[in-house]
């Protein structure tokens, strides 16, 4: 192995692993893709580190730990419509896109699409779709399987929770610097969701200006 494969299996088997996270669909989607092709180069030394990696206005890439956690916990189908929220590096919208049947992958900043459309191009990104949206201009009728927060929010907002599907599940991080926590909310009737806490952590607030 190349110090790349060497990285990447150490991630694998040291950090996200050890988090809980054992599903074998998500654990190939992690392997084969490059992490290291969603970063810029001055920080492709750090794409397998356990840590935030800065990609532009503020935007941090996700530590893989988490990553991990989320796509084992949103349990995604070959036929799940799946809603992004924060495009992020283009990344999480790839392994989404992997393990599900479609992604809508919404964010505030051009500039944050443009970047992670480039990123997944190369991929053949026929199942993912790059919208320029707010989460407050998300009030159209469109629901979804899954739901995948991609930053921090101080609380989850009515028009996610509405945009689930019957059984449609969201993972999302909500609270406050330093000890947020990672949520699993589950839609379980017209007006009831269930809410899950799978573990603390602290990420940069969503941006909500382009």
């Amino acid at each position: 192995m190349n110090n790349t494969e060497i990285a990447k299996f150490n991630m694998i088997e040291q950090q996200i692993r050890p988090w809980e996270v054992l599903d074998n669909q998500v654990l190939s989607v992690i392997e084969q893709l490059s992490r290291e092709d969603f970063v810029d180069p001055i920080y492709r030394g750090l794409a397998y580190a356990d840590c935030q990696i800065p990609l532009a206005d503020g935007v941090r890439m996700l530590p893989p730990t988490v990553e991990g956690r989320m796509l084992q916990a949103l349990l995604l189908s070959s036929d799940d419509q799946v809603l992004e929220v924060g495009s992020g590096s283009g990344y999480i919208s790839a392994c989404l896109a992997a393990l599900a049947g479609h992604v809508t992958s919404i964010d505030a900043s051009a500039g944050i699409i443009e970047r992670a459309r480039a990123n997944i191009s190369p991929l053949g990104p026929d199942k993912v779709e790059f919208v320029q949206k707010t989460l407050a201009q998300l009030d159209a009728p469109e629901t979804y399987d899954a739901i995948a927060v991609t930053a921090s929010l101080p609380a989850v907002p009515e028009n996610l929770k509405q945009a689930l599907k019957l059984g449609g599940r969201m993972f999302v991080i909500c609270g406050h610097s330093p000890a947020m926590e990672a949520l699993l909310i589950t839609r379980v009737g017209a007006a009831e969701w269930t809410t899950q806490s799978l573990f603390e952590t602290d990420l940069p607030r969503l941006q909500t200006a382009g």
